[in-house]
């Protein structure tokens, strides 16, 4: 059983982290992994200490391939299997517990600069590509040679783009490729302006040119559901492009093609829905989805600033992982928003388990910013660092004095109009005020507070002062099944 705010040991000890053996032949683990360039990396850094971060599905190969590396490097490797929030991320404060000096990431990776610099390898593996029977399925989406369109893919398959772009730019005269957007080494500077980074990659554009002109042709996937949530690289993908662009993917085994627009409308039709719950929350929860992502205290006081702005109470929780047991203890809450990296805000969740919303924080500040654009002109963000000053998505909030606040609005999912929201400075004390009672009695007021209050059942009553004084006497002995004083039945 699931404790009640956070996973019990025992579910640790028997979640099943991948399959019994190798997932990978022995002839293949150097190209599947990549580890002539992870030796490059440890033999430069002149490291004794490196953690290899796998996530679950790859751990069957994790004994091997740290094996390989430390006769081939003569260092010490560490393997980081279990991480507190989402593999995605880089476990930098697992790192530092093992004193490593530095770190090798397997697998998909958000690529989300981590919060204490680290050097960091990132390996995402390698998909083998069908690379014939992608530029004909490019071709018979794209049949104008002439439209600009980008080449995408999820990260197993980068490594085949520019071959890809190869095979098609005989006829395609206007074709980008985009790259996984590494982070530079540690300590590099570099005057330049470089590529424009968004969605985890690197779009080189030509000067004047803008990524909204494109279109989007996405390698990867394995096309076994109809349901988009299950990738959260390719959902950031079809929530954050340009509705009016064309978006189509392709397996990269069988060059099987798919048109994305229904499945992108479904799911701007769902984040539109979830920006309205949120408009009718009066209380919001906080969730710490990661430590060791860059900003994220930063991010968080934003997000409560926001939450005060807009009239609302929010609690900062701090569950791990959330799941549906855990959030279920704060019947008081009305939405969580979770604060977390970019595939992380997207991650699979079962359909209808949670008893309220998940939202990011994207959709929050839609919901509490008066001076956010409208739906189809604003773009959808899942990185909250977007959100932050510095960004050039972000939107300050209006003063107190603007008239943006007196607007009124209606719920679109209760029909009632929004009371307007009361403003209250940063320095608010917020759910800590102390409320007067007719009795002159002070007790301090909060939605918690006025939540248990409005229920049948409050607890059991202490009765003070009310319970006459006896002697400690002995209780009954036993299990709930069988007292001993019950006899056999």
């Amino acid at each position: 059983m699931e404790s009640t705010f956070s996973s019990p040991a025992e579910a640790a000890l028997e979640r099943e982290a991948g399959a019994a053996g190798l997932l990978t032949p022995l002839a293949d683990l150097d190209r599947v992994y990549e580890l002539q360039r992870v030796v490059a990396f440890v033999r430069d850094l002149a490291c004794q200490r490196v953690a290899l971060q796998f996530p679950d599905q790859l751990l069957g190969d994790a004994g091997v391939v740290a094996a390989r590396l430390e006769e081939s490097t003569g260092a010490k490797m560490f393997i980081l299997g279990d991480t507190a929030y989402g593999s995605c991320c880089v476990d930098v404060l697992g790192a530092e517990q093992a004193g490593a000096q530095a770190l090798v990431h397997f697998g998909p990776a958000c690529l989300s600069p981590p919060a204490r610099p680290l050097p960091v390898a990132f390996v995402f593996g390698q998909r083998p590509v069908a690379l014939e029977l992608c530029a004909k399925a490019f071709e018979a989406q794209n049949p104008d040679p002439t439209a600009p369109v980008v080449l995408l893919s999820e990260p197993a398959c980068a490594h085949a783009l520019e071959a890809l772009a190869t095979l098609l730019r005989p006829r395609y005269v206007d074709l980008l490729v985009s790259s996984p957007a590494l982070p530079l080494p540690v300590g590099s500077l570099s005057s330049e302006p470089g590529p424009l980074e968004r969605f985890g990659r690197r779009f080189p554009l030509a000067p004047g040119r803008c990524l909204e002109e494109y279109d989007a042709f996405y390698v990867g996937g394995s096309g076994a559901s109809s349901d988009p949530d299950l990738d959260p690289d390719l959902g950031r993908l079809l929530l954050g492009w340009a509705p009016e662009r064309s978006f189509s993917s392709c397996r990269p085994d069988t060059g099987g093609t798919r048109d994305e627009g229904a499945r992108a409308g479904r799911l701007r039709a769902r984040r539109r829905y979830l920006v309205e719950r949120a408009r009718d929350a009066r209380v919001v929860g906080l969730l710490a989805g990661t430590l060791g992502v860059a900003r994220h205290r930063e991010a968080l006081a934003h997000l409560r600033n926001l939450t005060r702005a807009a009239g609302k109470h929010s609690y900062v929780l701090a569950l791990g992982r959330p799941t549906p047991p855990k959030l279920a203890n704060f019947p008081e809450i009305d939405v969580f928003v979770l604060l977390a990296c970019p595939l992380g805000v997207l991650a699979p969740q079962p359909s209808g388990s949670f008893f309220r919303p998940v939202l990011s924080p994207c959709e929050l500040e839609a919901a509490c910013n008066p001076a956010w654009p409208s739906p189809g002109l604003a773009p959808h963000l899942t990185h909250y660092a977007d959100l932050l000053p510095g960004s050039p998505f972000h939107v300050p909030l209006p003063p107190p004095e603007s008239e943006l606040w007196d607007i009124p609005d209606v719920s679109l999912i209760t029909g009632e109009l929004r009371p307007l929201p009361a403003w209250k400075p940063p320095n608010d004390p917020g759910c800590s005020a102390l409320t007067p009672r007719p009795q002159l009695e002070l007790v301090e007021s909060s939605p918690a507070a006025s939540f248990l209050s409005s229920r049948s059942w409050q607890g059991l009553q202490p009765h003070l002062g009310q319970t006459p004084v006896t002697g400690v006497v002995s209780g009954r002995r036993g299990i709930a099944i069988a007292y001993e004083d019950e006899g056999s039945s």
